[in-house]
Protein backbone atom coordinates (compact mmCIF):
# COMPACT_ATOMS: atom_id res chain seq x y z
CA UNK A 1 0.00 0.00 0.00
CA UNK A 2 2.81 2.40 0.82
CA UNK A 3 4.10 1.93 -2.73
CA UNK A 4 1.44 4.50 -3.57
CA UNK A 5 3.16 6.91 -1.19
CA UNK A 6 6.50 6.30 -2.94
CA UNK A 7 4.92 7.09 -6.31
CA UNK A 8 3.30 10.22 -4.93
CA UNK A 9 6.56 11.49 -3.45
CA UNK A 10 8.42 10.72 -6.69
CA UNK A 11 5.76 12.59 -8.67
CA UNK A 12 6.24 15.61 -6.40
CA UNK A 13 10.02 15.44 -6.88
CA UNK A 14 10.85 14.88 -3.21
CA UNK A 15 14.03 13.24 -1.97
CA UNK A 16 13.05 10.52 0.47
CA UNK A 17 13.95 7.13 1.92
CA UNK A 18 11.48 4.57 3.25
CA UNK A 19 11.72 1.17 4.92
CA UNK A 20 8.35 -0.45 5.71
CA UNK A 21 6.35 2.29 7.50
CA UNK A 22 9.42 4.34 8.48
CA UNK A 23 9.93 7.22 6.04
CA UNK A 24 12.13 10.33 5.96
CA UNK A 25 11.50 13.13 3.45
CA UNK A 26 14.22 15.71 2.87
CA UNK A 27 13.51 19.34 1.96
CA UNK A 28 15.44 22.61 2.11
CA UNK A 29 13.68 24.56 4.89
CA UNK A 30 11.60 24.01 8.00
CA UNK A 31 8.66 25.80 6.38
CA UNK A 32 8.83 23.41 3.44
CA UNK A 33 9.04 20.51 5.89
CA UNK A 34 5.90 21.61 7.71
CA UNK A 35 4.07 22.05 4.41
CA UNK A 36 5.13 18.60 3.16
CA UNK A 37 4.28 17.01 6.51
CA UNK A 38 0.74 18.32 6.35
CA UNK A 39 0.20 17.34 2.72
CA UNK A 40 1.63 13.85 3.18
CA UNK A 41 -0.47 13.35 6.31
CA UNK A 42 -3.56 14.32 4.32
CA UNK A 43 -2.57 11.92 1.52
CA UNK A 44 -2.04 9.01 3.92
CA UNK A 45 -5.19 9.54 5.97
CA UNK A 46 -7.66 10.53 3.26
CA UNK A 47 -6.45 8.59 0.22
CA UNK A 48 -4.78 5.55 1.77
CA UNK A 49 -6.97 5.50 4.91
CA UNK A 50 -3.95 5.14 7.20
CA UNK A 51 -3.47 6.69 10.64
CA UNK A 52 -0.37 8.84 11.16
CA UNK A 53 1.15 8.62 14.64
CA UNK A 54 1.76 12.25 15.73
CA UNK A 55 4.23 11.18 18.44
CA UNK A 56 6.54 9.55 15.88
CA UNK A 57 6.13 12.19 13.18
CA UNK A 58 8.01 15.48 13.25
CA UNK A 59 9.83 18.12 11.24
CA UNK A 60 13.49 18.47 12.19
CA UNK A 61 17.01 18.80 10.85
CA UNK A 62 18.38 15.69 9.16
CA UNK A 63 21.36 15.74 11.54
CA UNK A 64 19.04 15.50 14.56
CA UNK A 65 16.87 12.57 13.55
CA UNK A 66 17.66 8.88 13.13
CA UNK A 67 16.60 6.36 10.53
CA UNK A 68 16.97 2.61 11.06
CA UNK A 69 19.64 3.23 13.70
CA UNK A 70 21.60 5.75 11.61
CA UNK A 71 21.85 9.54 11.66
CA UNK A 72 23.70 12.15 9.62
CA UNK A 73 26.45 14.69 10.23
CA UNK A 74 28.32 17.26 8.14
CA UNK A 75 32.08 17.46 7.68
CA UNK A 76 33.68 20.00 5.37
CA UNK A 77 30.34 20.54 3.68
CA UNK A 78 29.79 16.83 3.02
CA UNK A 79 26.85 14.94 4.54
CA UNK A 80 28.00 11.65 6.07
CA UNK A 81 26.39 8.71 7.88
CA UNK A 82 26.99 7.74 11.51
CA UNK A 83 25.53 5.36 14.07
CA UNK A 84 22.72 7.10 15.95
CA UNK A 85 23.42 7.99 19.58
CA UNK A 86 20.67 5.71 20.90
CA UNK A 87 22.00 2.80 18.81
CA UNK A 88 25.46 3.30 20.32
CA UNK A 89 23.99 3.34 23.81
CA UNK A 90 22.10 0.09 23.17
CA UNK A 91 25.38 -1.42 21.95
CA UNK A 92 27.12 -0.39 25.18
CA UNK A 93 24.23 -1.69 27.29
CA UNK A 94 24.56 -5.11 25.64
CA UNK A 95 28.34 -5.17 26.11
CA UNK A 96 28.01 -4.12 29.75
CA UNK A 97 25.89 -7.23 30.31
CA UNK A 98 28.32 -9.46 28.43
CA UNK A 99 31.32 -8.08 30.33
CA UNK A 100 29.82 -7.68 33.78
CA UNK A 101 32.77 -7.84 36.16
CA UNK A 102 31.10 -10.39 38.44
CA UNK A 103 30.32 -12.71 35.54
CA UNK A 104 31.62 -16.28 35.73
CA UNK A 105 32.74 -18.57 32.93
CA UNK A 106 35.83 -18.97 30.77
CA UNK A 107 37.17 -15.77 29.31
CA UNK A 108 37.48 -17.42 25.90
CA UNK A 109 33.76 -18.28 25.91
CA UNK A 110 32.82 -14.76 26.94
CA UNK A 111 34.95 -13.36 24.12
CA UNK A 112 33.22 -15.69 21.68
CA UNK A 113 29.84 -14.30 22.80
CA UNK A 114 31.17 -10.76 22.36
CA UNK A 115 32.37 -11.59 18.84
CA UNK A 116 29.01 -13.05 17.85
CA UNK A 117 27.28 -9.83 18.82
CA UNK A 118 29.84 -7.25 17.67
CA UNK A 119 30.54 -8.79 14.26
CA UNK A 120 26.83 -8.99 13.46
CA UNK A 121 26.37 -5.42 14.68
CA UNK A 122 29.30 -4.24 12.58
CA UNK A 123 27.86 -5.95 9.52
CA UNK A 124 24.73 -3.83 9.87
CA UNK A 125 26.48 -0.52 10.60
CA UNK A 126 29.25 -0.88 8.02
CA UNK A 127 27.77 2.03 6.03
CA UNK A 128 28.66 4.51 8.80
CA UNK A 129 31.55 6.88 8.02
CA UNK A 130 32.98 6.70 11.54
CA UNK A 131 36.10 4.48 11.85
CA UNK A 132 37.26 6.45 14.89
CA UNK A 133 34.03 5.57 16.71
CA UNK A 134 34.62 1.85 16.12
CA UNK A 135 38.22 2.20 17.24
CA UNK A 136 36.99 3.82 20.45
CA UNK A 137 34.52 0.99 21.03
CA UNK A 138 37.34 -1.55 20.58
CA UNK A 139 39.32 0.21 23.30
CA UNK A 140 36.31 0.40 25.60
CA UNK A 141 35.55 -3.33 25.20
CA UNK A 142 39.14 -4.25 26.06
CA UNK A 143 38.96 -2.07 29.15
CA UNK A 144 35.73 -3.81 30.18
CA UNK A 145 37.53 -7.16 29.85
CA UNK A 146 40.56 -5.94 31.83
CA UNK A 147 38.21 -4.89 34.61
CA UNK A 148 36.62 -8.35 34.62
CA UNK A 149 39.98 -10.13 34.76
CA UNK A 150 41.35 -7.90 37.53
CA UNK A 151 38.17 -8.46 39.56
CA UNK A 152 38.59 -12.22 39.21
CA UNK A 153 42.11 -12.04 40.63
CA UNK A 154 40.52 -10.55 43.78
CA UNK A 155 43.36 -10.64 46.30
CA UNK A 156 46.74 -8.96 45.94
CA UNK A 157 48.73 -12.18 46.07
CA UNK A 158 46.75 -13.69 43.20
CA UNK A 159 47.05 -10.51 41.19
CA UNK A 160 50.82 -10.40 41.74
CA UNK A 161 51.22 -14.03 40.69
CA UNK A 162 49.12 -13.61 37.55
CA UNK A 163 50.94 -10.45 36.50
CA UNK A 164 54.32 -12.16 36.81
CA UNK A 165 52.96 -15.15 34.90
CA UNK A 166 51.98 -12.77 32.09
CA UNK A 167 55.53 -11.43 31.88
CA UNK A 168 55.37 -8.30 34.04
CA UNK A 169 58.64 -7.75 35.98
CA UNK A 170 58.25 -8.50 39.69
CA UNK A 171 58.93 -4.94 40.82
CA UNK A 172 56.17 -3.66 38.49
CA UNK A 173 53.81 -6.51 39.35
CA UNK A 174 53.92 -5.35 42.96
CA UNK A 175 52.53 -2.00 41.86
CA UNK A 176 49.73 -3.63 39.91
CA UNK A 177 48.70 -5.93 42.76
CA UNK A 178 47.13 -3.09 44.70
CA UNK A 179 44.74 -0.42 43.55
CA UNK A 180 41.35 1.18 43.70
CA UNK A 181 38.24 -0.01 41.88
CA UNK A 182 38.41 -2.61 39.08
CA UNK A 183 37.40 0.08 36.57
CA UNK A 184 40.17 2.38 37.78
CA UNK A 185 42.73 -0.43 37.65
CA UNK A 186 41.65 -1.45 34.14
CA UNK A 187 43.38 1.68 32.90
CA UNK A 188 46.59 1.31 34.90
CA UNK A 189 49.84 0.88 32.90
CA UNK A 190 50.72 -2.42 34.61
CA UNK A 191 47.36 -4.04 33.86
CA UNK A 192 47.51 -2.77 30.28
CA UNK A 193 51.00 -4.22 29.93
CA UNK A 194 49.88 -7.64 31.12
CA UNK A 195 46.48 -7.67 29.44
CA UNK A 196 47.64 -6.01 26.24
CA UNK A 197 45.74 -5.67 22.99
CA UNK A 198 47.65 -8.66 21.60
CA UNK A 199 46.70 -10.70 24.69
CA UNK A 200 43.01 -10.35 23.87
CA UNK A 201 43.66 -10.76 20.15
CA UNK A 202 45.35 -14.09 20.90
CA UNK A 203 42.28 -15.12 22.89
CA UNK A 204 40.22 -14.52 19.77
CA UNK A 205 38.76 -11.05 20.41
CA UNK A 206 37.82 -9.52 17.07
CA UNK A 207 38.19 -5.84 16.28
CA UNK A 208 35.26 -3.71 15.17
CA UNK A 209 37.56 -1.35 13.29
CA UNK A 210 39.35 -4.15 11.44
CA UNK A 211 36.04 -5.76 10.48
CA UNK A 212 34.74 -2.36 9.36
CA UNK A 213 37.76 -1.90 7.08
CA UNK A 214 37.32 -5.39 5.65
CA UNK A 215 33.64 -4.78 4.88
CA UNK A 216 34.30 -1.38 3.30
CA UNK A 217 36.93 -2.82 0.96
CA UNK A 218 34.86 -5.83 -0.12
Amino acid sequence: MLDDLDKELEKRGHKFVRYADDCNIYVQTRRAGERVMESVKTFLEKKLKLKVNPKKSKVDRATRVKFLGFSFYKRKGEVLIRVAARSLERFREKLRRLTKRTRSGKLENIIQEINQYTMGWMGYYRQANTPSVFEGLDSWIRRRLRQMVWKRWKRGTTCYRELVKLGVPKYRAGLGAVGKSPWHMSKSPVINEALSNSYFRNLGLKSLKVRYQELRIS
